[in-house]
């Protein structure tokens, strides 16, 4: 049996618990989902100053879920926060939902298209695309002008806002695929592949069974080289649990 340790890098429980159905409804048999998200930080991820909050409530995540035993870990934020220094502390392997979603849409489609929130995050996405090496892959980026929390208020006026975002791009982006911006988003993924008739990818379920499969390789996080464990040396005041 597999743990995978689902980390939503923002306080919100209800997106948690959006976050790990995604993940559950992927899983394979004999896969168990731990989904956990830090009890301080900021309840939506939507710009720098709050990635660089989240990634120290990741690395708390992900120091807790090593001790109990978790056999991978998923960053679920589409700006992958902390991912590099996550992989330091980790041993098994950890997998961003932006670069999970993106090496996915580049093995079924040679363009996709990207649907994301706020239109201040598409910054965010082109730097992750350039430092993944999929600048040349990704045709257009989208953004539905709402901020995260919007995917989790009940009205549907967000998911709306996704769909028709998703069937602008199959119109005008000449893609193969769409790439969910957010990992709130996740629980749409399907519904959306079924009615544009097209490949719609959530980070979220393509990090779990990318996870599944370097567990069953037996491949963890690499300790030869830059993602070996951190140097030890003192932490001190609001860090120290971190040692």
């Amino acid at each position: 049996m597999s743990l995978i340790q689902v980390i939503n890098p923002n306080t919100s429980l209800a997106m948690t618990e959006t976050i790990g159905a995604a993940a559950r409804a992927v899983a394979a048999p004999g896969t168990e989902i731990l989904a956990v998200c830090p009890t301080h930080g900021v309840e939506s991820i939507e710009g720098h100053f709050d990635e660089a909050i989240a990634a120290i409530g990741v690395l708390e995540q992900v120091k807790r879920g090593k001790a109990q035993g978790v056999s991978g870990h998923i960053i679920a934020c589409f700006g992958d926060p902390g991912l590099l220094a996550a992989r330091e502390l980790a041993s098994g392997p950890v997998i961003g939902i932006a670069e999970a979603a993106m090496h996915t849409a580049t093995l079924v489609a040679t363009r996709f298209s990207i649907v994301t929130t706020l239109p201040r995050t598409l910054v965010i996405a082109r730097h992750l695309l350039q430092q993944y090496g999929f600048t040349h892959h990704c045709a257009a980026l989208h953004a539905i002008d709402l901020p995260v929390l919007a995917l989790e208020d009940g009205s549907g006026v967000a998911q709306e806002k996704v769909r028709q975002r998703c069937i602008q791009a199959k119109r005008e982006d000449g893609s193969g695929a769409i790439v969910l911006g957010c990992g709130g988003m996740a629980t749409l993924a399907q519904d959306l592949t079924k009615e544009l008739g097209m490949p719609v990818i959530d980070g979220v379920s393509a990090a779990v069974k990318m996870v599944e499969s370097l567990v069953a390789l037996g491949f963890g996080t690499s300790k030869h080289g830059d993602l070996d464990y951190p140097l030890e040396k003192p932490l001190s005041g609001a860090f120290q649990h971190l040692n």
